[in-house]
């Protein structure tokens, strides 16, 4: 359902740092982040999403969120902007 999400949506940022700036910054709707990323790479993401009261999904796969970002690497993180 959620790389449904990411490929139908208008404006996604894609990468962890990228995500907790624009989370700070209030300009997101969602988090998705993936269940096999690194922790220390999500980690941050996590947390700052929490504190902005930000919704977070769960998905399984990186390669997964890369290809429905439209990217040819794998993805850790993507915020779905509004």
């Amino acid at each position: 359902m959620s790389y449904e999400k990411v490929s139908q949506a208008k404006h996604i940022i894609v990468g962890s740092k990228q995500v907790v700036k624009a989370i700070k910054a209030g300009t997101i709707r969602e988090v998705i982040v993936a269940e096999d990323a690194d922790n220390r790479v999500i980690e941050k993401v996590m947390h700052t999403a929490r504190d902005m009261n930000v919704s977070v999904s769960r998905v399984d796969s990186m390669k997964k969120l890369g290809k429905a970002c439209g990217i040819e690497v794998g993805a850790a993180a993507v915020a779905i902007t509004d």
